[in-house]
């Protein structure tokens, strides 16, 4: 769900990765139904192990309640958020409007950030990368 919101309401500031330290098999078709109720199609997306994530990241919001694993070297931001399997509709629903509201508040906070310089432009001596290497989109 973090990753829809954020790749549907802050791809001007952000490149979103998601994974879970025990993923499942596929993403859960309740997810998918109270997602499209937002207009976010997770179609694409499949559940990913945290050992497939590859680069470098400037955040991890961790939603597990577990330590994240000290091959991460990110800042980590901890949000209780509870887990939804098995649980009702109503419930993937609630838990899906409380990641949105983290989501956006994430996005509002990088938007209000001031670049590294006066000019715009990155620190000499820093690239940028998403988790596949890529340049960040502009």
């Amino acid at each position: 769900m973090a990753e829809g919101f954020a790749r549907a309401c802050g791809s001007d500031v952000l490149i979103a990765e998601s994974a879970g330290l025990a993923p499942a098999i596929a993403v859960s078709p309740l997810t998918h139904k109270v997602m499209m109720e937002k207009n976010i199609d997770l179609g694409h997306m499949y559940p990913k192990g945290i050992a497939a994530l590859k680069g470098r990241f400037d955040l991890v919001v961790n939603m597990s309640g577990e330590e994240v694993p000290k091959s991460i070297k990110a800042p980590v931001e901890e949000w209780d958020v509870r887990d939804p399997i098995g649980e009702s509709e109503e419930v993937y629903r609630e838990v899906r409007d409380q990641i949105e509201q983290r989501v956006m508040g994430l996005v509002l906070a990088m938007r209000g950030r001031k670049p590294p310089q006066s000019e715009g432009q990155p620190n000499p001596g820093t690239t940028r990368v998403d988790s596949q290497g890529q340049p960040p989109r502009k």
